[in-house]
């Protein structure tokens, strides 16, 4: 993972904004959606710079003072990256190539904005709204954890691809159906390429909470797991794995 992808609050901070043409007013229009106040380089209290020509003299002199600067097509003279952008508000979900290719970022947006409903934005605020009804409906945390993500994954009440999904979040509440029990599943490798993973087992890696695998199981099939999830190398899984999903990962043959 080349760099950290995080979201930052910017309503009223002070954002320096230098460049002029149609790149500049593009990234002033994203800098206002975002609720930045626009300064120039003057100013002494801005901790972030988006240089929008692209202008290595000032990206470097922004640099000495210790602000974080993107410089436009210059990514070794950037300190972030500007991502395409899905906007479900609240829901955002970026796309980053580290400035590889802003065109294939674009793509991938493009193919994302076709996919996710309207509604994606009014199921996250309903979550948000429903969360101490969550919270006394399983006051556990890691049960809360496995249910949410049982009601989310794919044909589950409140799959966000589902057109009735924030309808569906009064009943889901209502189930006494319990989170589903701690268990562990193995996944049968049979190429150490990602891509080749099954759909199955690529949602399995992005649900689990532990990856108990061979030692000589890919780093490129492990990165497909959730980022927060625990990776062990071990010739086989303990006995009990551990609370919520685990994976035992093995190589064929």
């Amino acid at each position: 993972m080349h760099s950290l992808p995080v979201f930052l609050r910017l309503t009223g901070r002070p954002v320096i904004l230098t460049g002029e043409g149609e790149a500049a007013e593009a990234k002033r229009r994203l800098l206002e959606r975002a609720g930045a106040r626009i300064v120039d380089q003057t100013d002494q209290a801005a901790r972030l710079a988006i240089v929008a020509d692209g202008d290595v003299a000032t990206a470097d002199r922004l640099r000495a003072r210790g602000i974080l600067v993107n410089a436009t097509d210059n990514p070794d003279h950037c300190d972030f990256t500007l991502p395409a952008i899905v906007d479900r508000d609240p829901v955002l979900i970026a796309i980053g190539t580290g400035g590889a290719s802003a065109g294939l970022a674009k793509a991938l947006r493009q193919r994302l904005e076709a996919l996710l409903p309207a509604r994606l934005g009014a199921l996250a605020q309903a979550l948000f709204d429903a969360r101490p009804a969550i919270r006394a409906r399983w006051p556990d945390a890691n049960g809360r954890r496995r249910a949410i993500d049982a009601g989310l994954a794919p044909g589950g009440p409140l799959d966000p691809l589902r057109g009735d999904c924030v309808d569906a979040l009064p009943a889901w509440l209502a189930t006494q159906e319990d989170a589903a029990p701690s268990r562990l599943e193995t996944i049968l490798l049979h190429s150490a390429d990602p891509d080749d993973l099954t759909l199955r087992a690529a949602r399995l890696l992005g649900e689990a909470d532990r990856l108990y695998h061979e030692p000589d199981v890919p780093a490129a099939i492990l990165d497909r797991a959730r980022a927060d999830a625990v990776r062990i190398a071990v010739d086989a899984p303990p006995v009990p794995p551990g609370e919520g999903l685990s994976l035992w990962l093995t190589l064929a043959g």
